[in-house]
C-alpha cells in the first residue's frame, strides 16, 4: 500500500507491505473562527487576569513568537493579538516583536514576511533575536548558572510570548517557556540547558516535563522574568488552530500539553525491524538538524539492530556551516557522539541523540538537499529512492520483519508495549 509522507511542502508517498503499522496522531477538528479564538482567550485566559487588565496605552510590549523552523501559523495568532492591543490603546510604535531564534539562524526578510506576513513586517518593529550579539542581560541564576536574556525582553513593560504546543525528543513539550528560554537567551544559557548530562538524562524525554532536568531548567529560567501573559495553540496537519491555551505560565502551557499529549501518544505492539519516518514537513524538515527529531521519534519503537528509513528534504543543507556539521566531521563514529560527561558545545545535544538512535540502528536517509558525502559525515546511508530503499531494508531484516510508518514523524509518540 501507498503511505502518503509528510515531506516538505508539498508531501510525498512510500510504497510499504499491507501488514505494516501506520500511526498517525489524532487529528481534532480545526476551531471554525481562529482569530476569534485567539481574541476570546485575551479576554478569558484560562486562569489570571485579562489582557485588558495588565497593558495599558503607555506601556511598552514584546511579542515573542518562534523562528522559520517552527510551524507556528504566526500569520494567524498575530494579527488578532497586535489588533487587540490597538484596541486597548497600544500605539505600533510601542510593541516591537522578537522571533525567539535561540541559536538557529535569523531569516532573510523575505522570510520573515512569509513568516508573519508582509502587513507585519510593515507595521512593526521586529528583531531577529541572535544567542551571540551580547544583548542580553542577566536575570538571575538557575542551577548556580547565569541565565541572561533578551535586553528588549526584560526591558519591556508588559511580555507576550506566543508558541505552539508538540512533543519534544528531550524538552518534554515545545511552546510555553521554550519561547524565552532558549528562544531569547544567550549562548551560554542555552548551553546550560542542554548540558550532555541533561540530555543523557533518562526523563529527558517525549511529553515528560516534571523532572525533565532540560524542561526544568527551561521553567526556571522563564520563571526569573516571566511573560506577562503566555498563549499557547494546538495545531492541526494542515497549520489550522485546535486549541488556544493562554494565561500565565505554567498554568495555559500545562493545559495545552495535557489537550496535545493526548492527541500525540499512540501504542503499538512492540518493535519493528524496519520503522519509515519524516520529521513532520515544512517548515521542521529544513535541514538534517532538525530532522534528528524524527530519527528520534522511530528510535522509540525500532528494534535493536533495526533500519530506520528516514524521509526529510534537507533543502538548508546540514547546515554546512553549523556547529553540528563540526561535531559530525570530527567524530569516528556513534560512540564519540554520546559521551555525558563534557561540558557541551553549540549543537551537541543534537549529535548526543543521533548518536544514541545510532547505536541502536542504521538510519538510511533520504535527503534531496544532501548530497552523499554529507549524509555519510554524519553516519548515515543515502539512499535516492524510498520505494527501493525499504524493499532493501525489508530484504536485510530477513523473513518476518515487521514495518512501522510515522507519516507525521516527531508528531506522533509511538510507544512500543
Amino acid at each position: 500500500m501507498r503511505v502518503a509522507l509528510a515531506f516538505g511542502r508539498h508531501g510525498t508517498t512510500v510504497e510499504v507491505p499491507e501488514t505494516a503499522t501506520v500511526v498517525a496522531p489524532g487529528d481534532p477538528a480545526p476551531l471554525a473562527d481562529e482569530g476569534a479564538a485567539v481574541t476570546k482567550s485575551l479576554g478569558a485566559p484560562l486562569s489570571g487576569p485579562p489582557l485588558a487588565d495588565l497593558v495599558g496605552p503607555g506601556d511598552t510590549v514584546a511579542v515573542v513568537f518562534p523562528d522559520l523552523t517552527r510551524p507556528m501559523p504566526n500569520r494567524t495568532v498575530l494579527p488578532p493579538v497586535l489588533a487587540e492591543l490597538a484596541r486597548l490603546g497600544v500605539a505600533p510604535e510601542r510593541i516591537e516583536l522578537l522571533c525567539a531564534t535561540g541559536t538557529h539562524r535569523q531569516a532573510s526578510a523575505a522570510e520573515m514576511a512569509e513568516l508573519v506576513g508582509p502587513d507585519v513586517v510593515g507595521r512593526y518593529r521586529i528583531h531577529d533575536h541572535r544567542a551571540d550579539d551580547g544583548e542580553h542581560v542577566l536575570v538571575g541564576r538557575v542551577d548556580g548558572a547565569a541565565v541572561r536574556l533578551d535586553r528588549r525582553y526584560v526591558a519591556a513593560d508588559v511580555r507576550i510570548c506566543t508558541g505552539f504546543v508538540e512533543p519534544h525528543f528531550f524538552a518534554g513539550f515545545s511552546g510555553g517557556p521554550k519561547g524565552v528560554c532558549p528562544g531569547l537567551a544567550d549562548t551560554e544559557t542555552i548551553l546550560e540547558a542542554h548540558r550532555p548530562w541533561r540530555i543523557a538524562d533518562p526523563r529527558a524525554t517525549w511529553t515528560v516535563t516534571d523532572g525533565n532536568p532540560v524542561h526544568d531548567f527551561v521553567r526556571a529560567a522563564a520563571a526569573l522574568e516571566p511573560p506577562t501573559l503566555c498563549l499557547d495553540v494546538a495545531i492541526d496537519r494542515r497549520r489550522r488552530l485546535t486549541g488556544v491555551f493562554t494565561g500565565p505560565l505554567p498554568d495555559g502551557h500545562r493545559a495545552a500539553c495535557e489537550f496535545v499529549g493526548r492527541q500525540a501518544v499512540a501504542p503499538v505492539d512492540g518493535r519493528f525491524e524496519v520503522v519509515v519516518s519524516t520529521n513532520g514537513g515544512h517548515p521542521l524538515d529544513r535541514n538534517l538538524y532538525q530532522a534528528v527529531k524524527g530519527m528520534s521519534a522511530a528510535g522509540r519503537v525500532v528494534a535493536d539492530g533495526g533500519i530506520i528509513v528516514m524521509a526529510a528534504p534537507c533543502g538548508d543543507g546540514v547546515p554546512a556551516a553549523s556547529a553540528f556539521a563540526r561535531l559530525l566531521a570530527a567524530s569516528a563514529g556513534p560512540g564519540e557522539l554520546v559521551d555525558p560527561t563534557g561540558p557541551g558545545d553549540l549543537d551537541q545535544w543534537q549529535a548526543q541523540i543521533l548518536g544514541r538512535v545510532l547505536q541502536r540502528a542504521e538510519v538510511w536517509l533520504f535527503a534531496p538537499g544532501l548530497d552523499d558525502d554529507e549524509v555519510r559525515s554524519a553516519h548515515l546511508r543515502p539512499v535516492h529512492d524510498l520505494d527501493a530503499a525499504v524493499r532493501r531494508a525489508l530484504s536485510a531484516a530477513g523473513p518476518g520483519a515487521r514495518v512501522c510508518v510515522l507519516p507525521e514523524g516527531p508528531l506522533t509518540v509511538a510507544g512500543a508495549g
